[in-house]
């Protein structure tokens, strides 16, 4: 820790606290390291704040300012979409707070439409079905009150070097890796599924891409449109065509359709991939 430096932090109920003899790594990186990864943060966008505690607002926002950390606040979920309909923030920080907008439900509504990454904070240590519900989600990290806000900085440049990594990654080969689920493997290289004990099922071109948008956006709602674009099928009976192919892949998948467990209807809104995804 630099000499006659404090940590500033926030406390189970919201307040700001400031602690002198804090120590955190990230006070030993070169002053010109710390510019750089903010400047990487300046360049992605601005992130976003979702509380309805002004006080929380205000001192995460000040102190990410400090650092030259552009960010901006919501307090409502009428709010954060009015956010989300004038900007593309390049993380957001979600309160999961228990009154009129519920933070899981947040989470879920946000997870339904957009693919930014989130870090969830609540102040409620005992519940431990919060933190795995909210990872479950899409989450990318989760942050329990009390914490210090040279943590919740330096969680965010994590995530966001993390999402850049696989960025690069991914422009480098696209085909590469894949994704696990429940004994399952969806092999990209190969567009090969493979079941629980190692026999491949084969799929069509059709399937596979049905499948590795459901998988790429796992627990996540996805829209009958979402999934027409995502296998690219354009003909005029577009609802159909989807509904066939999400047949064909429960029953590939070991499923009953008249009781499907992995593939979901959501009424009113198109499927969901029921299972959680381990990319590899």
């Amino acid at each position: 820790m630099i000499p006659g430096s404090v940590d500033v932090g926030i406390n189970s109920n919201g307040t700001a606290f400031i602690d002198g003899g804090a120590r955190w790594p990230y006070e030993r990186l070169a002053t010109q390291e710390r510019v750089r990864m903010s400047d990487e943060i300046s360049k992605a966008g601005q992130i976003l704040v979702v509380d309805d505690d002004p006080t929380m607002r205000r001192t995460i926002i000040s102190y990410f300012e400090e650092h030259n950390v552009p960010a901006s606040a919501a307090s409502s979920r009428r709010e954060l979409r009015r956010h989300l309909a004038a900007t593309d923030p390049s993380l957001i920080i979600l309160e999961l707070g228990r009154g009129k907008d519920n933070g899981l439900d947040l989470l879920r509504e946000i997870r339904s439409h957009l693919d930014v990454p989130i870090i969830v904070v609540t102040g409620d240590r005992r519940d431990e079905m919060d933190r795995v519900v909210s990872l479950e989600l899409g989450a990318d990290d989760y942050l329990t009150k009390p914490f210090g806000l040279r943590e919740l900085l330096a969680r965010v440049r994590a995530v966001l070097r993390r999402q850049e990594m696989g960025r690069a990654a991914r422009a480098r080969d696209p085909e590469r890796g894949g994704y696990r689920f429940k004994g399952w493997q969806l092999e990209r290289r190969n567009r090969r599924l493979v079941d629980s004990s190692g026999t491949p099922i084969p799929l069509t071109k059709g399937e596979y891409a049905l499948l590795l948008a459901f998988v790429q956006a796992p627990q996540r709602p996805l829209t009958r449109e979402q999934l027409l674009h995502a296998t690219r099928v354009h003909e005029d009976i577009l609802d159909r065509s989807i509904d066939v192919g999400v047949s064909r892949l429960r029953r590939k998948l070991g499923t009953n359709p008249s009781a499907p467990q992995v593939i979901q209807a959501d009424r009113g809104v198109g499927y969901i991939f029921a299972l959680p995804v381990e990319p590899f």
